[in-house]
């Protein structure tokens, strides 16, 4: 039946009112209030926690059934659904609910002459954030409202805790990371975007694996870290008596997997970085590394723009969007742009001329005495030229010296055949066209080795990968893709911390 409205004012209610906000009275009330329904609930016979509640439907596709629904009828079909009760309201003899699942929300209409006596005992013990399945006929009230006129309540779970303030609530942005679930609950869009990069890590599984890439699964424990320049997390073997430390990348063990014949493969997993927390990094985040038996830095190209297309598709995202203050186009072909012309472009030096660099570098404050001068010119790159970079841009051919494991450039020995791909100032991924010389493989490492302190990441020789490549590993590109970047970019989220579920925090005070 069809009442006179779905908007009542608040007469006396014959049920006691939700425990909602702290405006209701002290934490300790509100959480008496909600113990007493507890106990009322287990009186009555019913199981605080639930039971299995089959067969419900999305909200999503009750609402479509009942957008076809003529608004005058009071035949609509008979429905099943659960969620968490997000609002709730008494008029009298009637309770209304907004009910929220994943797939979104409506309303349910409770009548205590519908639904008789017995159950509108348990609708009395009803709390915001309550976790409840009801069956009822679908329908729409009188002020066009799609309803569902409930006709049987199961009790499913009951919420002891109350939830924050509708206004005044999760506004700490460091608190709602740290209780990602009433963050995913209450938060707007907060769950659309993990359902995003949900999407989108599949969307990047697609793509590879269409394309002949196998997924495996390296080592998260080793006995030294490497294929990255990063100071990695330290553990010790308590069996085996050794010490071992988390992995900062994904690369060598994939290469090896290339010498034994696996021509493409990939891994989409963690990586442990023991650095600092920023706007876009955090020490524990998920990388995407692929490798192409006989491809190169080009070929990696064509699978990047081919990931972020249908990434962005994935994502819902559209192809021409704002993020960062910038507008960015994911329409391939992207710009490719060599890494010498941009700093030529933007700082006015010549960048293959040191003295021209370091002067360059020295009047935006970057130390240049004693040091590399490619490593002066990446300075003054990274300081001048990446907020530049709107994108989605390739950025190619980087300097010999500071890419200890791609392959140089033919007739350019200077040259490496790197690309790092930038939108808004930021680096999405990084490729190279691998090296696969052991003996200058093995000289790069040791004059790595030789500038870094003894705690540093590639402080040791990975030996079995230099004879892994004297077994001979073919010529390949190889990509990595930091996954929690790509969601940021494609969601448009102006954090790490925002796309991924459980950020580390430094420690509150009082815990």
């Amino acid at each position: 039946m069809h009442d006179s409205t779905d908007s009542p004012r608040q007469p006396a209610a014959p049920i006691p009112a939700p425990s909602g906000s702290a405006s209701a009275g002290t934490a300790a009330q509100l959480e008496k209030a909600r113990r007493d329904k507890f106990d009322r609930l287990v009186a009555l016979g019913i199981d605080p926690w639930g039971q299995r509640f089959a067969d419900a439907m999305p909200i999503a596709e009750v609402r479509g059934q009942g957008e076809s629904l003529d608004k005058t009828s009071e035949t609509g079909p008979t429905v099943r659904v659960a969620g968490r009760i997000m609002l709730l309201r008494s008029a009298g003899s009637l309770v209304f609910i907004e009910l929220h699942d994943r797939t979104g929300r409506i309303q349910l209409m409770l009548g205590k002459k519908q639904v008789g006596p017995d159950l509108w005992s348990i609708v009395a013990c009803l709390d915001l954030g309550d976790l409840v399945g009801v069956d009822g006929r679908l329908g729409w009230s009188k002020s066009g409202e799609m309803t569902i006129f409930v006709s049987h309540l199961a009790f499913l779970t009951k919420s002891l805790e109350t939830p924050p303030d509708k206004y005044h609530g999760l506004v700490d942005a460091d608190l709602r990371q740290r209780m990602r679930y009433l963050d995913l609950i209450h938060g707007e869009g907060v769950r659309e975007r993990f359902v995003a990069r949900s999407k989108i890590v599949e969307a990047v599984r697609r793509v590879l694996t269409s394309r002949g890439y196998l997924e495996v699964e390296g080592p998260t424990l080793q006995e030294s870290a490497g294929g990255a320049a990063a100071r990695p997390f330290k553990t010790h073997h308590n069996a085996l008596d050794m010490p071992l430390v988390l992995r900062i990348a994904l690369e060598l063990h994939l290469k090896r997997l290339l010498v034994g014949g696996m021509e493409r493969v990939f891994e989409l997993g963690r990586v442990y970085r023991n650095e600092g927390v920023s706007p876009r990094h955090n020490p524990e985040f998920t990388m995407l590394e692929a490798y192409e038996a006989y491809g190169d830095y080009g070929t990696m190209m064509d699978l990047t723009e081919a990931i972020l297309v249908e990434a962005g598709r994935a994502a819902g995202t559209p192809m021409r969007f704002e993020w960062m203050g910038r507008t960015v186009d994911l329409t391939p072909p992207f710009r490719r742009a060599k890494y010498d012309d941009l700093i030529r472009e933007t700082t006015g030096c010549d960048p293959t001329d040191p003295a021209s660099v370091a002067a360059a570098a020295a009047a935006v404050g970057i130390e240049t005495a004693g040091r590399h001068p490619d490593v002066v010119k990446s300075d003054l790159f990274e300081a001048k030229v990446e907020q530049t970079l709107d994108g989605p841009v390739f950025v190619i051919d980087y300097p010999a010296s500071i890419c200890p494991l791609t392959k140089r450039k033919a007739g350019q020995p200077h040259v490496a055949e790197r690309f790092e791909l930038y939108v808004a100032g930021m680096e999405l991924a990084n490729a190279y066209t691998e090296l696969n010389d052991p003996d200058l493989q093995e000289e790069l490492f040791r004059t790595q080795l030789a500038g870094l302190a003894a705690d540093e990441s590639m402080a040791r020789m990975d030996t079995d990968f230099i004879k892994a490549l004297r077994h001979g590993m073919p010529p390949a590109g190889g990509l990595g893709i930091g996954i929690d970047r790509l969601v940021m970019f494609l969601t448009a989220a102006p954090s790490i911390r925002d796309v991924i579920l459980f950020p580390i925090h430094r420690p509150r005070a009082g815990g």
